[in-house]
Formats: C-alpha cells, sequence, structure tokens
C-alpha cells in the first residue's frame, strides 16, 4: 500500500500540537467539517499553566502550558454532546486486541504514547514525554497506518514499536490509552456557540481562579519566583539546565507555549465570527502579545542554558518578563470574564 495518502476513509490533517488534531481529524472523519484546531483548542479549554510541585520530567521542573492530557478532547466532544469511548489497560496484549478490533470495523481511534521510541521523530526530538497523541487508522500487513498531526504525511509503525510506546514507562504513563468519538449527531450553529461560551468560561476558571500558587496566572508568579532563587540556591550549572528544561516544555514537547497562545488568539477570532461580537477578537490580540512575551522570554532562557547568560541579573530579567506576561495574560481572561457571554 501507498502510504503517501491516506486511504479514502480517513483524511490525515498536519496541526501544531497533537492533540488538537487528534480531535480535530477524529471529529472531521466523523462528518463534523467545521471543526478546526483553534476552535478545538477553545472549546476544550486548552490553554493553562502549571508548575507541578514535588514532580520533575527529564531531571527538571515539571511546567505545562496546557490542560492535562486527554482534556481537549473529551471536553470539546462533550460540549457538542458526542458520545466518546475511553479506555486503559493493564496489559499489552489486551490493548492489542481491542485496537486490532477496531482497525477491522475501520474506526481511526487516538492513542496516547511516549515519546522516546517513536522511530519517525527525530532523534533530537524524542525525549521522555508520555502525553504525545496520534491516530491509529488502518492496518497494512504488519504495520499500522499511523496519522500524527505534527507531522506532514502519514508514516507506519509495526506492532511492537506502537505497543512500545503505547505501554512506555515513567510521569503519565500512557497504559494503552485509546478514544474515540461515536455517536455523533447533527451540530448546530447554537451548539457551537455554547460551546464556545462554555469553553471560554472554563478557561477563565482555571486561569484566574483556581486556589494556590501552583496553576493559572499565580503559577506563572510562582515559576518566576523560583527563577529569581535557583542560581543561588542550585548553582549555575543545575540552574541553567532547569531554564533549558522550561524552554523545552514550552518549544519542543507539546505542552504549549508560546505557540498555544498564538492558537488561543485565533480560537477567539473564529469564536468572535460565530458570535458575531467583535469585543471577542480585540482580546485575541492580547493573546498574540502573550505568545510574543512566551518566545521572547525562550530566545533568553536559552541564552543562560548556552551559557551566554551567567549573571544573576540574566535570572532577575527572565523572572520579570514571566510576570509581564502574568500581568498580561491576567488582563486578558479578565476582559473575557467581564463580557458576560451567554447571558
Amino acid at each position: 500500500m501507498n502510504i503517501d495518502t491516506p486511504t479514502d476513509a480517513f483524511r490525515h490533517i498536519q496541526t501544531a500540537h497533537c492533540e488538537n488534531g487528534v480531535t480535530t481529524a477524529l471529529l472531521r472523519h466523523q462528518g463534523l467539517e467545521f471543526m478546526t484546531e483553534p476552535l478545538a483548542f477553545g472549546m476544550g479549554s486548552g490553554l493553562f499553566y502549571i508548575q507541578i510541585p514535588f514532580l520533575t520530567i527529564n531531571n527538571g521542573p515539571a511546567i505545562s502550558f496546557r490542560t492535562m492530557p486527554g482534556a481537549i478532547f473529551k471536553r470539546t466532544c462533550k460540549s457538542l454532546g458526542v458520545e466518546v469511548t475511553r479506555k486503559k489497560f493493564s496489559n499489552a496484549a489486551a490493548a492489542e486486541a481491542f485496537l486490532d478490533y477496531k482497525v477491522k470495523e475501520g474506526v481511526p481511534v487516538g492513542c496516547q504514547v511516549g515519546v522516546f521510541h517513536l522511530t519517525y521523530f527525530p532523534k533530537e526530538y524524542r525525549f521522555h514525554f508520555n502525553a504525545h497523541n496520534l491516530i491509529v487508522y488502518g492496518q497494512d500487513e504488519d504495520r499500522y497506518l499511523i496519522s500524527d498531526p505534527v507531522m506532514e504525511d502519514v508514516t507506519t509503525l509495526t506492532r511492537p514499536e506502537l505497543t512500545r510506546v503505547r505501554f512506555a514507562q515513567g510521569p503519565l504513563a500512557p497504559k494503552g490509552h485509546i478514544y474515540y468519538p461515536e455517536k455523533v449527531k447533527p451540530i448546530t450553529d447554537e451548539m457551537i456557540r455554547k460551546g464556545i461560551v462554555s469553553g471560554i468560561r472554563r478557561n477563565v476558571r482555571d486561569m484566574l481562579r483556581i486556589p494556590g500558587n501552583f496553576a493559572g496566572v499565580n503559577g506563572i508568579r510562582h515559576t518566576s519566583g523560583n527563577i529569581r532563587k535557583w542560581r543561588d540556591k542550585l548553582g549555575l550549572k543545575k540552574a541553567s539546565l532547569y531554564l533549558g528544561q522550561i524552554v523545552r516544555m514550552q518549544e519542543e514537547i507539546g505542552t504549549g507555549g508560546g505557540g498555544f497562545r498564538f492558537l488561543y488568539g485565533a480560537f477567539l477570532e473564529e469564536a468572535a465570527a460565530y458570535m458575531q461580537d467583535d469585543r471577542i477578537a480585540n482580546i485575541s490580540e492580547d493573546f498574540t502579545k502573550a505568545g510574543d512575551m512566551w518566545r521572547a522570554s525562550a530566545i533568553k532562557m536559552a541564552g543562560v542554558y548556552k551559557g551566554r547568560l551567567t549573571e544573576q541579573k540574566d535570572f532577575n530579567e527572565i523572572a520579570d518578563m514571566l510576570l509581564d506576561i502574568r500581568l498580561v495574560e491576567k488582563e486578558a481572561f479578565q476582559k473575557l470574564s467581564g463580557l458576560n457571554l451567554g447571558k
């Protein structure tokens, strides 16, 4: 089989982020052609920030710029009244058997996998990160047909290769997690508008009103405070590695960062069209600004990681940049909260 183009039953879609792409492609496969990556991300309230306490990934701080893995798919489908099936497994044999059953039925399915052993990823992008998502949409003899939304073209994995990444070990271990939509009913513009409103309200809550110091805009301030102390507390070498970890989580591993702020801005532009409300489109500019600021902070952090910047003042400047980002995002979500959408 020539896999350069998928079968007629499934269309590969390249997107900026894996779970958004899987959600978009699976819903379009079910006939929901209106679905876009920004719309899936926004209805799923994907924008977030958290520095998870007492957890490290790749010997660095566990930081995410997006919501928990699986939440975007679950929330987007729920907001549209789409029933879903989600399963995890205690052993690989059961996971393989269920996957084979769905493949034979001709049902494309999403799978959560680990990145480190994905053979089609360039080596420099293989990290111990277990919240990547891809679609299995068919089988050709002993190879599964794979649509990975962050790749330009479709690809394949052997049975052992797919099983290995589906049962990767470590934080966020996927445990054979498989999911797909079913029982899709006709979707009206009114349902889309309600999904947009619920997505925005949830995101406002998550970024402004979660108690504590680790999540939302307060989480950004918490990380800023940590960065200010790392050089003296950890030493320059380890502190630099920690900043490198933030850059990796922000720009390379799929937890979002600046790119997700641009994506949320695109969602608000689409939302403004559905809601016929220019105020929403105006706020999208704030998230574009936040995205630019996150990218600038990543460049500064990379300078420390590569040894070009070594002074405490450099750490202080990065910490101040995060405080400025926090203020932009806080004010943007306060603006969204004040719109009283849907009322």
